[in-house]
């Protein structure tokens, strides 16, 4: 089942813009793809969201 940006707030609160919705999908569907694993593809996104949001609260750019 691929992932929507709008799935996004149901697994993490930290995905709080449009922009890291899509990145929340994005890592959700692709670590899908890979693995087949529904709970890893939602860990990771999570994370990845998480990391992306503290950098910016930072202050550092984006990768």
């Amino acid at each position: 089942m691929p992932w929507r940006p709008e799935d996004a707030p149901r697994h993490t609160h930290k995905a709080q813009t449009d922009e890291l919705c899509r990145l929340w999908a994005e890592v959700a569907n692709k670590v899908l793809a890979e693995t087949a694993d529904e709970g890893r593809a939602i860990r990771t996104a999570n994370f990845v969201v998480a990391r992306q949001l503290r950098r910016r609260q930072r202050g550092e750019e984006p990768e």
